[in-house]
């Protein structure tokens, strides 16, 4: 069962190449603050432009530098069937304790393929697999009645990352699929009201900049102090709001680069963040105590 906090690892980049020591560092700080895993190279750690081997080496230091601490939970990911199963054999063979499995963007299968692509990449493993959509990324949804029949086929699917934006989905899924599996919320926003209605955590974004804060945030919702669980919402959702201001991982690594954390270097097609955002995002990250 996944329950907790995942931090979803931004990918740090300096002169073009991947920052391994940006990335060690970024690591041990997460397992510094309590979070229960990490999840390097989903899609906010920028994994559709990274290469197969790159893409290998951020698991492998991911492994590395956990020494199961904390969970590893690899993306491996891609609109390619045959390419998520490889990036899945080849998690698997480093070290990895599960996989994470993003809804394959812009060929939009039917929820047939769906099935037949999320089943092929379990049969593929004995790692748990942990799949996800994002709606305004995949286009495309992981009917409620289609996460059911997994769960069912596949032993080893055991949860997924709920990022559809919707509170009654959340009450749907847990209707239709058995009591250990997992739902963990995919929006930092959303987390406490999905795990009023069954989630058990969250992949976060905003736990890369603030890890023990998130961790606060649903170990109290997991305690059902809800009451106290609100105060840290309400205190951290401009954050939550403000790091999606721009694409996702750009606003999130342009302020792990002004916490002195790594570069902000991001890889085309995406940039730097426009002025005016930056100093919203800034002032915030003021407000909060994050920057002096």
């Amino acid at each position: 069962m996944f329950s907790g906090t995942y931090t979803a690892l931004v990918t740090p980049f300096r002169a073009g190449a991947f920052d391994e020591e940006a990335f060690a560092r970024l690591v041990e700080d997460q397992i510094d603050h309590g979070i229960t895993g990490i999840v390097p190279v989903g899609t906010t750690g920028e994994s559709p432009t990274v290469d197969h081997a790159e893409h290998l080496r951020i698991i492998e230091i991911a492994v590395k530098v956990a020494k199961g601490r904390c969970k590893v939970i690899a993306g491996t990911g891609s609109n390619a069937t045959s390419e998520a199963i490889a990036l899945t054999k080849d998690a698997e063979v480093v070290g990895a304790d599960a996989v994470l499995v993003v809804a394959p963007y812009y060929n939009k299968p039917s929820q047939e393929g769906l099935f037949r692509h999320f089943s092929a990449v379990a049969n593929a493993t004995k790692l748990p697999v942990v799949f996800i959509f994002i709606t305004q990324r995949t286009a495309n949804e992981i009917g409620v009645e289609t996460v059911a029949r997994l769960a069912k086929a596949c032993p080893n699917v055991v949860c997924i990352k709920e990022a559809g934006g919707s509170a009654d989905r959340v009450s749907q899924l847990r209707q239709a699929v058995p009591l250990d599996f997992s739902i963990l919320s995919g929006d930092d926003s959303l987390t406490l009201p999905f795990m009023a209605l069954g989630a058990r955590g969250v992949i976060s974004v905003a736990s890369n900049v603030l890890p023990r804060e998130v961790v606060e945030l649903v170990n109290l919702a997991n305690a059902g102090r809800y009451a106290e669980a609100l105060a840290v919402h309400e205190r951290l959702y401009p954050l939550f709001r403000d790091l999606f201001i721009e694409p996702n991982p750009v606003p999130s690594k342009t302020l792990l680069h002004w916490m002195g954390r790594m570069e902000a270097e991001v890889r085309a097609p995406l940039c730097e963040m426009g002025e005016a955002t930056a100093a919203k995002l800034r002032a915030t990250a003021v407000q909060l105590g994050i920057l002096g």
